[in-house]
């Protein structure tokens, strides 16, 4: 997955359709991004660009609940892809 616009705000998208809203501020994140999952809300440091931004999410978007059944048929495609690039390690530790 190329880092443009295109594909971050696919990205959000797909968090928005699994019920988190992703928001851009200013924090002193170790990380870069910070997830309160009280309110389902994924915080991204404002400074980062798109490709930092979209590592963050590519972080995240696997650890979170995903209920295939409520997200459309481009969103799964994109959620697919996103599993499909992290490091063989991780899949097995995490599946």
């Amino acid at each position: 997955m190329k880092y443009t616009r295109t594909n971050l705000k696919k990205l959000e998208d797909l968090c928005q359709q699994i019920g988190y809203k992703v928001r851009y501020e200013q924090g002193h994140f170790q990380s870069g991004y910070c997830r309160v999952e009280a309110r389902k809300i994924l915080i991204i440091n404002k400074f980062f660009d798109v490709e930092g931004r979209m590592n963050c999410l590519f972080e995240l978007i696997p650890i979170l609940p995903i209920d295939s059944s409520v997200i459309d048929e481009d969103a799964l495609k994109n959620y697919q892809k996103i599993i499909d690039l992290r490091p063989q390690e991780e899949k097995l530790t995490v599946s």
